[in-house]
């Protein structure tokens, strides 16, 4: 990979720019609406009885800003830098590039008018009506198109392993996304899903989870595989076991689904299946966390100054932690005591905010100096205040859930010595009050992280070119 300390006028940093700025505000807005809705749970009149705002209105809102505006905009962005730094040549079509980012913000937009008023198709993680769903892949199929042509028109042979990641992300996704969307309009604003009854449960959870598997897993690996070595500074720690990570990630993810559907109308053996397969998916998933950390082999002094690679390292312990915890969960007797409790809300954040969150953040922490002609942040202390803010809070958030959601699972099967059930639903709701405000309080945190993320780039942006390292560095120097 080569040097990326200056801007190179021959790559299409435009749109890299573009999906940058709008990771960092989407995911101020998508985290704030996860806040409010935190907050409903143990004080509901924060609904403020305007039906758009309540919890089941806001809750998919949520979910599509977090993952698809802020996990999507970074994706871009990354994707589009990784591509041609890697490749060595500009983008194959400004204009896709220019549709995929205008494109993206329009579904976004409409994302957050739709849920709100009740318009959703009901499904998990593709709750937008066939309109919007057409446009979608409309914008995927441009991606796919520009990010592939990149490849074909490179100008060195080798293709680096972070875009077999990102290739593989980009057209399973699209796979995903058409065939769990087929849908039988019967409005502008209403269809109903072609499949029925358990058919249609396996489609949503085969999207669903691999949507987690490739959307928030082997696209973020893409971006760990380069800005993990570019900012400690080293070679990827094993190149052999890094494609040997993916070959086995993307064999095996696709067929972890059913561990979503245990004890439903799934066929027995497809839930076993979905949770064998999830069990042996811990392997590949801890041999692409071991060669990401590893490759501060010779390096581990950096983390000390450097908070921009603590974001990153950090991100690869929550990534390790969330891919054992996960088949762990699929294990059907441990399922029992899980499912539908705050265990499951616990684990998603523990991969959304841990994971996700923070490979993104750091990623862009790289990338700003960068694409703004900077040497550096503004302010290396406030990169050091957020990467605090969000470890506390991804914390707090997912210990008061692990602890909320046992106690739920406990407490929903006990039985007295006659049969009947020893507390009633509301009682295990009440016991889970004092965790949703510890959830809250960790919310906050992450959150405020966010905000100063967003004043330490808007005064990196809006600083001459080349005028600083850092406003650290240049008070020391002073």
């Amino acid at each position: 990979m080569s040097d990326t300390s200056q801007v190179t006028p021959d790559y299409n940093y435009k749109v890299v720019r573009q999906f940058t700025i709008m990771t960092i505000i989407w995911g101020i807005v998508g985290m704030a609406v996860g806040l409010l809705i935190a907050a409903q749970l143990f004080a509901p009149a924060l609904n403020f009885d305007v039906p758009w705002l309540t919890y089941s209105r806001l809750r998919p809102l949520h979910t599509n800003a977090v993952i698809f505006a802020f996990g999507g905009c970074a994706l871009f962005a990354t994707s589009y830098y990784i591509v041609q730094r890697t490749c060595q040549v500009r983008l194959f079509s400004d204009k896709l590039a220019a549709f995929t980012f205008w494109g993206w913000q329009a579904v976004i937009v409409l994302a957050a008018i739709t849920l709100p008023l009740g318009i959703t198709s009901s499904k998990e993680y593709a709750e937008l009506e066939w309109p919007i769903d057409i446009l979608i892949a409309l914008v995927w199929v441009a991606y796919i198109i520009n990010f592939f042509g990149t490849l074909v028109i490179r100008k060195v042979s080798h293709i680096y392993v972070a875009n077999w990641f990102l290739g593989a992300f980009m057209l399973t996704v699209a796979v995903l996304h058409i065939g769990n969307s087929m849908a039988l309009p019967v409005s502008f604003t209403k269809s109903y899903s072609i499949y029925a009854g358990a058919v249609d449960a396996m489609m949503q959870w085969w999207y669903g989870h691999n949507a987690v598997g490739f959307f928030l897993t082997a696209g973020f690996l893409g971006m760990m595989y380069y800005f993990v070595p570019k900012q400690a500074g080293r070679p990827v720690y094993s190149y052999r076991l890094s494609v040997v990570h993916f070959w086995a990630l993307i064999s095996l993810y696709i067929w972890a689904g059913p561990h979503h559907l245990h004890y439903t109308a799934l066929p027995d053996w497809t839930q076993s299946l979905g949770m064998v397969m999830s069990l042996i998916l811990f392997v590949p998933s801890w041999g692409g966390m071991i060669n990401g950390i590893m490759t501060l082999s010779g390096a581990w002094h950096k983390l000390r100054t450097d908070p921009v690679l603590r974001f990153l390292i950090v991100s690869l312990s929550f990534y390790g932690m969330s891919t054992f915890e996960g088949p762990m969960m699929s294990i059907k007797t441990v399922n029992a005591l899980s499912h539908y409790t705050d265990w499951t809300v616990g684990h998603v954040h523990s991969g959304a905010l841990g994971w996700v969150a923070m490979v993104s953040i750091g990623s862009v922490y790289h990338l700003i100096p960068i694409l703004f002609g900077q040497k550096g942040m503004y302010s290396t202390k406030l990169v050091n205040v957020h990467f605090w803010l969000a470890t506390i809070g991804v914390v707090l958030y997912i210990v008061a859930m692990w602890m909320s959601g046992v106690l739920q699972g406990l407490m929903w099967r006990a039985v007295n010595e006659d049969g009947t059930l020893t507390y009633s639903f509301v009682e295990s709701l009440e016991a889970s009050y004092p965790f949703y405000v510890v959830r809250f309080i960790g919310g906050v945190f992450v959150v405020a992280g966010m905000l100063v993320m967003a004043y330490n780039t808007y005064r990196t942006v809006r600083a001459p070119k080349g005028s600083f390292a850092s406003a650290d560095a240049a008070a020391q120097a002073a």
